[in-house]
């Protein structure tokens, strides 16, 4: 019976340090104890994941909560001055370009102000070339102004002539001469700018006499009449540059001013879209200036929108996106990444996206 129990015993024993070898040897220390560093990137090509989570971590280093948006962001485009719009010339999704009159309001009063300005100036001026006589330095100033009032006239004809075409293309009328006529327009700005500029340059020189009586009222009266050009212009909401309307709250009929709630326009360039997305601080290391990112939407589920990190802000703040209702203490500052997309007709300003951020080593400094 003692020899039995022995047998036994000594089987028992070699069970135990059988099944302590085999835990020596399968077990492996915790990746995520501390002073343990996790690897979240490999040089071979990840396996597929059906699980969300680890496809996550397997594949992206990080991801975020984004916007879409225009090239340039959004703007709201709202009437520099207090008036009735009389007229609408856009409508949303219309491509439009830079300087394009999008809304008019009402111009009675500009337009009068510009007949009695012009007319006061004509007088002004024939009375100081019938009696005031100048050579030298004061014939070239005098030259340089009456130029410098000749682009301001043109520039205000060529605006007009373009803004009656533009009404008669709203109504689909013919539009082949568009691109003339916008062209007219820069030409115009461009000489107002360079002849304001000579007459500054020449203003400054040594020995510049004063103007006499008759320049100086001529001089005033052509201030008045920049001033009524430039009334007249704060009636006309023009587009800021090439882009599309995305929306216009602007009705006919309605008054409106600096303080109305509603902007006239919305406005953004959609030939290229953006994703504003925001970082989580802690993940700050991961991101890189052309790091390539995946766009992912509910809204298309079976597309992913590929792009790369152009823009990172330099400094964290309260997210925007992401937050409901009041900041809670608990709440996490982020960090604004904007990734220009490659190609995004399909999205929408303002949908709501996931934003993968691929792993560091995949980024290019120089895209």
């Amino acid at each position: 019976m003692a020899k039995i129990d022995s047998t036994i015993a000594t089987i028992a024993v070699a069970f135990v340090a059988a099944a302590a070898v085999s835990a020596m040897l399968t077990w492996q220390p915790d990746a995520r104890a501390p002073g343990h560093a996790v690897e979240t990137g490999s040089t071979t090509a990840p396996a597929k994941v059906t699980v969300g989570l680890a496809r996550a971590q397997r594949e992206w280093a990080t991801s975020a909560t984004g916007r879409i948006e225009p090239k340039d962001g959004t703007i709201s485009i709202a009437a520099p001055t207090a008036g009735e719009i009389v007229e609408v010339l856009v409508t949303n999704n219309d491509r439009v370009q830079g300087g394009d009159l999008l809304v008019r309001l009402d111009d009675t009063d500009q337009l009068a102000r510009i007949a009695a300005a012009e007319a006061e100036t004509e007088v002004r001026r024939r009375e100081r070339d019938d009696e005031s006589k100048v050579t030298a330095l004061a014939l070239d100033r005098r030259n340089l102004a009456d130029a410098s009032e000749v682009a301001d006239r043109d520039l205000y004809q060529a605006r007009e002539v373009l803004d009656a075409r533009l009404a008669v293309a709203k109504s689909g009328g013919d539009t082949t001469d568009l691109v003339n006529l916008r062209q007219a327009v820069k030409d115009k700005e461009k000489a107002v700018t360079d002849t304001r500029a000579a007459l500054a340059a020449i203003n400054k020189k040594e020995g510049m006499p004063l103007p006499d009586r008759l320049e100086s009222a001529l001089t005033q009266s052509r201030s008045d009449l920049r001033l009524a050009y430039q009334a007249l212009e704060r009636t006309r909401i023009r587009a800021p540059w090439a882009g599309n309307v995305l929306r216009v709250d602007a009705k006919v009929g309605e008054l409106t001013g600096p303080a109305s709630p509603l902007p006239l326009v919305t406005f953004g360039d959609l030939s290229q879209m953006k994703v504003r997305a925001e970082v989580e601080e802690r993940d700050l290391g991961k991101i890189r200036l052309g790091q390539r990112v995946v766009v992912r939407t509910d809204a298309f589920l079976d597309m992913d929108f590929t792009g790369r990190v152009t823009a990172i802000a330099s400094s964290i703040g309260a997210p925007n996106i992401a937050s409901r209702g009041p900041r809670r203490p608990s709440d996490v500052d982020v960090l604004e990444v904007v990734a220009t997309l490659d190609n995004a007709a399909e999205m929408i300003t303002g949908m709501r996206v996931d934003v993968f951020f691929a792993h560091p080593e995949t980024a290019d400094a120089k895209q």
